[in-house]
């Protein structure tokens, strides 16, 4: 994966939080208006130029602002954010779920699909492979702002 120098790391944290809150591309002059970068609107166009060359970013019409790219939220998961500590209570509480309910694999998916939704406050969604083999690497539990949060898998 790309390595990325702080200003287009930041930028691009930046694209991918405005993208997530308001759903519209983003220009280089709302960046430039929001965020007190102390980098002209003209510099932030030529790093978010090179983010889209680099296949972070993507540009759905000429004339609009970028959007981030699948590789873009990769790499917003695996290097920006970083994950936060449960409290003892959601610990105990994830334990004693798991303790009195799990039975197999089905019953995995099922209780961490339930234990985040009401973690979280939020749907959550939990798909698997048909394979039976395939067994947890690490689960993250991200948030998306103050109110929303989104849980992620790997395998």
């Amino acid at each position: 994966m790309a390595m990325l120098d702080d200003r287009k790391k930041k930028i691009l944290q930046i694209i991918i939080e405005d993208y997530i809150a308001t759903a519209e591309p983003v220009g280089s002059r709302t960046i430039a208006r929001k965020y007190n970068l102390g980098i002209s609107p003209a510099t932030i166009r030529n790093e978010m130029s090179d983010l889209e060359l680099l296949g972070f970013l993507e540009q759905p019409h000429t004339s609009s602002g970028r959007v981030p790219s699948a590789q873009a939220y990769r790499y917003y998961v695996d290097s920006m954010v970083k994950p936060g500590a449960l409290s003892p209570n959601d610990m105990a509480l994830i334990d004693s779920w798991y303790r009195e309910r799990v039975h197999s694999i089905d019953d995995i998916f099922k209780s961490t699909a339930r234990i985040l939704s009401r973690m979280s406050k939020n749907v959550s969604m939990v798909l698997a492979k048909g394979d039976s083999s395939t067994s947890f690497s690490y689960m993250r539990f991200l948030p998306l702002n103050e109110q929303q949060s989104y849980f992620v898998c790997h395998y």
